[in-house]
């Protein structure tokens, strides 16, 4: 097996010192179990950062301590450049969030609903309410049914809701908690195009999802969890360029390429075939330095009598690199 790539750090944008939310050995216990293990993030302003990670790892409980609904056990916690908990009231009046799913009355509608979450709001005008509410219903698709009672909303539905109140008033970041869980294809293209319309307006978004695909279509930064850890982040090109290039043989010869790849100093992985059309043929591969020109190996390769019948070179994708982070396998497609 490949080795395991090192963990990536953010330390351009924390040198800038423009960052979004930024911590230091975070830890949170629950007892004896440790569901935050001394993580130290780095969400650049801007951005839309994905937290990615199998269902369990981590990410909720990070979440709430960000958002002041747990305490941390130790490390340092600031968010919009204000260290919390202490500063926490002068934070969360710039922070909207949609954190394990919405939650309205069934019995209001979802115009309702929404007003009576602006109205606890003491920071916002009363006055212009009703104009917050029906905004923030057009910008997720929901004004159609503004006023039919949240109990007859399909999943999809709730969960725009959830996000139209987090957009009831403007804010400097945006908390998502799995944002398209329950989405038609189409309602999940619609909250991809609003949260990079959020980036416009300079808003930061910090999006949790154990959806991979998700995570590449939205996100221009992202940091993956594994049991409590943080096993990298960066730009999704940082991200990419950690995975692992390999190079890629298809041979009849097996046993002979792998003989030769050791030889030139790869060390190659067990042949798998072709195809069901082609049972005399293999793959071999191995993992390629970025300073070894491909052209040697199949130089190589043809020297000692090998048939290459396909050489490529491939660098490994993002799920590639997850699953050789975490040891886990990630939902890839809604």
């Amino acid at each position: 097996m490949a080795a395991t790539p090192a963990p990536l750090a953010s330390a351009a944008a924390a040198a800038s010192g423009e960052l979004a939310i930024e911590t230091h050995s975070l830890t949170k216990r629950f007892g004896k179990q440790t569901a935050v293990n001394s993580i130290d993030l780095a969400v650049p302003r801007g951005s839309v950062f994905g937290f990615l990670g199998p269902n369990g790892s981590g990410k909720t409980t990070t979440i709430r301590v960000l958002l002041g609904l747990a305490s941390a056990t130790s490390g340092e916690v600031s968010v919009l450049g204000r260290a919390l908990p202490k500063m926490l009231p002068d934070v969360l009046p710039r922070v909207g969030a949609l954190i394990e799913g919405p939650g309205f009355y069934p019995f209001l509608s979802g115009a309702a609903n929404l007003r009576r979450l602006d109205s606890a709001d003491r920071f916002v005008s009363s006055s212009t309410r009703r104009a917050r509410v029906d905004e923030a219903l057009e910008r997720v698709g929901l004004s159609h049914a503004a006023d039919k009672k949240v109990r007859a909303y399909s999943l999809g539905m709730k969960q725009r809701l959830g996000i139209a109140n987090a957009l009831l008033t403007p804010r400097e970041l945006i908390v998502l908690d799995e944002p398209t869980n329950g989405l038609d294809p189409q309602g999940t293209r619609e909250v991809r195009n609003l949260v990079r319309s959020l980036t416009e307006e300079g808003t930061t978004v910090f999006v949790s999802s154990h959806l991979l695909a998700e995570i590449e279509h939205m996100c221009t930064h992202a940091a993956v969890m594994s049991a409590g850890s943080l096993v990298a982040q960066g730009s999704l090109d940082e991200l990419r360029l950690a995975g692992q290039t390999r190079a890629r043989v298809v041979t009849p010869d097996t046993a002979a390429a792998e003989r030769v790849l050791r030889m030139i100093g790869l060390d190659p992985d067990h042949p798998t075939p072709v195809a069901e059309q082609a049972p005399t043929e293999g793959i071999v591969t191995a993992p390629l330095g970025d300073d070894r020109p491909p052209e040697s190996i199949v130089a190589a390769l043809v020297a000692e009598g090998v048939r290459v019948r396909g050489f490529s070179v491939e660098r490994a994708t993002l799920e590639d690199l997850f699953v050789a982070l975490t040891g886990e396998g990630f939902d890839v497609a809604q």
